[in-house]
């Protein structure tokens, strides 16, 4: 076959599947072998075929109560089923099939009609409508303020790359897909050096024209700045902007639609075939060329089947296989089923020439080294009208034997499936009569039968009864009720026998009446038998039944263990049929997971991805790279856990290792790394980007000495004032270490530092003021001992009532300790009378003593920056808990957040230094919670203002705010909050509503559930008052009280 008939062969193989692509869209039959018998009856006309098929369904109920709504937006590029049109819209609700017919002819004929004009797909024109939207939501993001989630932090070290970290890509737009498949393909270390070597072809001859090919040139240069940026950029992220823009160029659409991984990675594989397609083409000297792309990702299968009685033998090229996910447990069963299609028993027969069955069989010829599965995880509700996603869950190996699949095991292959066929249905009988011991019964609930004989063993060893169980009820006299209770804990039950309630003496006429207590009076009285008994049965009887029952019982559990141990046999019989060694030569490894959480409308991809050199997975979400687990992997992948599951999988040939080896210097024999992988071309590109990095951080580096400089010029302008004592700068800071004033004596309690001097008074009449100050001094510290050594409570903390306290906690330095006691007693406030005064003056010239070297000032510094931040963030969890308790959420929830990420930040350091985590993490839940209830509930309303206001709430508020709940994946209670959000607005997707709220709702939608974990920039924190010591302890104490006698959910 020459290269123009294999060019020819693989564009009819693909506009075919593009066919059926779109015939199963429209029609929403999943069966394929139904869609090809339609497609053959028409000739390749789609309205005929869809005819077929529609003629064909049109007894089924559901299609009778079908409706459709069909429409686009125009700023979503998301799906919007459920949306409607303002024009052209025909009414499918009713039950005239003629509509329907006409409808999708109509809209078949539309998309016929622009692929003749402009030779490009639906496909294509959909992956132009996402990126048209990522382009729009890219610049909309530029105009956003600097405070939101979204933006760049303003400090370049927060997007400075880590050593030997990997480099993410930043999400420009709702571009998590495009992100996901970048990197799965990027860490094919194979891939990358194919795109970093890539050389444009040299002769314009050689250069395609027309308009789908022109894309390639532009695309593969940005897509080789893309991956060159990604080896050695000094950034921790890089933009893709540019190359999204070009593929943005490249389609021209008016609508917008959800992009889907498996698409992007279908079409870009085309572009860059088609990019080696004319590089290859142009190297050939007389030989047939290779194009890497497909010799990389595509292989071949082959399709041996029947069809009406005639057998058949196909070989077709494949790239990405597709598997369907419901109904099955693994991936091997998905394989299974997709390897077999129909009816095959026919295939094996000798005669079979006049059978009328149909079905075929894909055998593996040669399998490609890049193996992808993409896993069908939506489907189209024919009754709703509107896509679904599959949340079930499917396991998947981390290694993948092929060998069972392959065709030249076909023989070993049909044999182990007729015994794995036979096994299975033993084992369908075993399960059948399994399930008859475990639910017996005729009726609708059902029991096991041992314990149905079991609950008979015990009914007849009950003890007889003699009356009947309503009698003594009937009679019994109203004030019997405790009586009975007391004679019945004086007696034994044998003593009473069964009528002892009735024989006991009634109740006195002065007792008072019985009071009915429910929950404390409702427990059988112990002279009453716990369960029913029978009333006549002899001692013989009762023996020969017991006997049997018992018997029974034993008979069924044996038979039970039996069944159970037979099924578990036949499992593993099952499970161990591939496990020989002939069946293990075609290894293949996972090498990246594409994720997916939401729902079939909107969502949000990200990707785990092996790395082969440090033996570990390693998460990619946009521009947080972070390491992770298999664990992890298993629970966001497999489904069935929230609405996260993986759609695409990426397997490697394990014997091909060029695939994920490293490039080695031909004269040193060394491993190339960083810039030595790149052409010459492209370490000046990237040079010439770091570059640019470097300049930011020297221009952040010299913007930040000159702020330092300007506040030391203040500190030595403020130390050069009439005061003259350096403790003056100290006793200006340390607002907390003040002294009230003399003319407000109420503020004067006894722990006061005048009190303490006052009790010194004896030393200072009798040895002078200094005297007077050491014992003071020691007083003062004896006292702030004791307060270090109570118990702190939430609503009693002592570390709010003096900074030593704190300290002490914190186990500070003791020459820290001594320093901010002595500047407590130089306070300039600190002159109610001669004998306080003199004091003080002691103290500062004490102060002026200590030499620089005795106390190192820069920690000094840092220890009452750290108890200001103490206080600051308790002032903002005091003021937020008040404003929760008001119900006033919306000024609520800056204060919790931020008191949250300061308290982590001082948690940090040590356990005392900040409050309970627990509790704050709780109240910051909450508030989001409730903010996102009452946002949900003004969506709820269709009001334009109140929707408005819920959406603002959401964006403003709620969303930007999500990614610090994410941030600590231990914090199982924050994830679930999340996720309830994001279900909260989902559930939305599947109800009717008016235009414009669908539109509000996709436009919303992809916020909240493309939040990454990364937080770069955030809201300032609210302005503080100035509170006093005594103030703030008395209102955190009141808060907190409150918060004790009112239960809180979780806590």
């Amino acid at each position: 076959m020459t290269v123009e008939q294999n060019v020819l062969q693989q564009h009819s193989q693909k506009h075919q599947q593009t066919l059926l692509n779109q015939l199963r869209e429209v029609t929403g039959t999943n069966d394929i072998q139904l869609l090809q018998q339609a497609l053959q009856a028409s000739n390749g006309d789609l309205a005929e075929a869809v005819s077929f098929l529609t003629e064909k369904n049109a007894k089924a109920p559901q299609q009778e109560e079908a409706y459709y709504h069909t429409g686009q937006t125009s700023n979503d590029r998301y799906i919007s089923v459920g949306s409607q049109a303002d024009t052209n819209v025909i009414d499918l609700t009713g039950d005239d099939k003629d509509d329907l017919q006409r409808a999708i002819a109509l809209s078949l004929e539309e998309s016929n009609r622009a692929f003749r004009e402009t030779g490009i797909t639906d496909e294509e024109q959909a992956i132009s409508r996402v990126l048209e939207a990522s382009i729009a939501e890219n610049k909309a993001s530029l105009k956003r303020t600097q405070g939101e989630v979204w933006s760049d932090s303003i400090n370049p070290y927060d997007r400075k790359r880590q050593e030997s970290c990997p480099v993410g890509l930043k999400n420009v737009g709702n571009t998590c897909w495009f992100s996901a498949v970048i990197q799965s393909l990027f860490n094919l270390l194979e891939f990358r050096r194919l795109v970093l070597n890539y050389v444009p072809p040299t002769d314009p001859q050689d250069v395609p024209q027309n308009q789908k090919e022109r894309r390639n040139l532009p695309f593969m240069r940005e897509l080789r700045h893309l991956f060159a940026l990604m080896v050695s950029s000094k950034r921790k992220y890089v933009d893709p902007s540019r190359a999204v823009e070009i593929l943005k160029d490249t389609f021209k659409s008016n609508d917008l639609q959800q992009q889907d991984v498996s698409e992007f990675t279908h079409k870009l594989l085309d572009w860059l075939e088609d990019a080696f397609q004319v590089k290859t083409e142009e190297e050939r000297d007389g030989e047939k060329p290779k194009n890497p792309m497909v010799e990389l990702f595509y292989g071949r299968f082959l399709a041996v089947g029947m069809h009406e009685g005639k057998k058949f033998e196909n070989s077709e090229m494949f790239g990405q296989y597709p598997l369907q996910v419901n109904g099955f447990k693994d991936l091997h069963e998905c394989l299974e089923a997709a390897m077999v299609e129909g009816e095959i028993e026919s295939l094996q027969a000798e005669n079979s020439a006049n059978s009328a069955k149909s079905g075929q069989e894909h055998w593996f010829t040669a399998l490609p080294p890049v193996l992808t599965f993409e896993l069908s995880r939506f489907e189209f509700n024919q009754a709703l009208g509107r896509p679904e996603k599959i949340h079930h869950k499917l396991e998947f190996p981390s290694v993948l034997y092929m060998d069972r699949y392959m065709d030249k095991n076909r023989e070993i292959t049909r044999i182990k499936r007729e015994e794995i066929r036979r096994l299975k249905e033993h084992l369908t009988v075993l399960q059948q009569r399994l399930e008859r011991y475990l639910s017996y019964g005729s009726g609708p609930k059902r029991f096991p039968l041992a314990d149905v004989l079991q609950y008979a063993l015990e009914f007849a060893s009950s003890k007889p009864v003699c009356t009947s169980p309503v009698d003594d009820v009937e009679t019994a006299p109203p004030s019997s009720t405790t009586a009975p209770q007391t004679t019945a804990r004086q007696e034994s039950p044998m003593e009473q026998g069964p009528l002892a309630p009735m024989e006991a003496p009634c109740t006195p006429p002065l007792q008072r009446p019985v009071v009915h207590k429910p929950f404390t009076q409702s427990r059988i009285p112990p002279e009453i038998p716990m369960h029913p008994a029978p009333r006549h049965i002899t001692e013989d009887e009762l023996r020969v039944l017991e006997g049997c029952l018992h018997r029974w019982r034993m008979e069924v559990e044996n038979d039970t263990r039996d069944l159970q141990e037979s099924i578990a046999r036949l499992h593993r019989t099952i499970d161990l049929m591939y496990t020989d060694k002939t069946m293990m030569q075609v290894p293949y490894r996972l090498h990246a997971v594409l994720v997916h959480e939401g729902q079939a409308n909107a969502g949000h991809y990200w990707a785990y991805i092996h790395d082969h050199h440090h033996e570990r997975w390693m998460k990619y979400n946009d521009i947080a790279v972070t390491k992770s687990s298999w664990e992890e992997l298993e629970r966001d992948s497999f489904g069935g856990y929230r609405n996260a599951s993986a759609y695409c999988l990426m397997y490697i040939n394990d014997t091909e290792r060029y695939l994920i080896e490293e490039e080695f210097d031909k004269e040193t024999g060394q491993a190339l790394t960083g810039m030595n992988t790149l052409p010459c071309d492209l370490k000046e590109y990237v040079r010439d980007d770091n570059r640019r990095f470097e300049k930011e951080l020297q221009e952040w580096d010299a913007q930040q000495e000159k702020k330092a400089l300007q506040e030391k010029m203040e500190i030595h302008t403020t130390q050069r004032e009439p005061t003259g004592a350096s403790t003056s700068v100290q006793g200006k800071e340390l607002e907390y270490l003040e002294q009230p004033s003399a003319k407000d004596p109420s503020k004067v309690c006894e722990g006061d530092t005048a009190r303490t001097v006052s009790k010194a008074a004896t030393e200072y009449e009798d040895r002078g003021p200094e005297a007077a100050l050491q014992a003071a001094f020691t007083a003062e510290y004896s006292r702030l001992v004791r307060l270090a050594q109570e118990d702190t409570t939430l609503d009693n903390d002592n570390r709010l009532k003096h900074v030593v306290v704190y300290f002490l906690h914190n186990e500070a330095p003791k020459k820290i300790i001594e320093r901010t006691l002595l500047e407590q007693f130089a306070d300039r406030n600190l002159n109610f009378d001669e004998r306080c005064r003199s004091v003080m003056k002691i103290a500062r010239a004490k102060l002026e003593l200590i030499k620089p070297k005795e106390v190192n000032m820069e920690e000094y510094e840092k220890w009452h920056r750290e108890y200001r931040m103490f206080r600051e963030m308790t002032a903002c969890v005091m003021i937020g808990l008040e404003l929760f308790q008001k119900k006033s959420y919306n000024e609520a929830l800056m204060y919790l957040i931020h008191a949250y990420q300061y308290n982590k930040e001082l948690l940090s350091k040590g356990i005392y230094r900040g409050h309970d985590e627990e509790l704050m993490s709780h109240y910051r839940r909450e508030c989001l919670l409730k903010l996102n209830e009452h946002a949900a509930a003004l969506f709820e309303s269709g009001d334009d203002q109140e929707v408005e206001e819920g959406l603002t709430t959401m964006n403003e508020l709620v969303v930007p705010c999500l990614p610090l709940l994410l941030v600590d994946e231990m914090e199982e209670k924050d994830i679930v909050a999340v996720e309830d959000m994001r279900n909260r607005w989902c559930s939305y997707l599947g109800q009717e509503m008016e235009p414009n709220l669908q539109e509000k709702l996709t436009d919303f939608l992809p916020k909240l559930l493309d939040c990454s974990t990364e937080i770069k920039a955030f809201r300032e924190p609210p302005k503080l008052p100035s509170f006093s010591t005594h103030e703030l302890c008395e209102r955190f104490a009141r808060v907190m009280a409150s918060l004790s006698r009112t239960p809180a959910d979780g806590r």
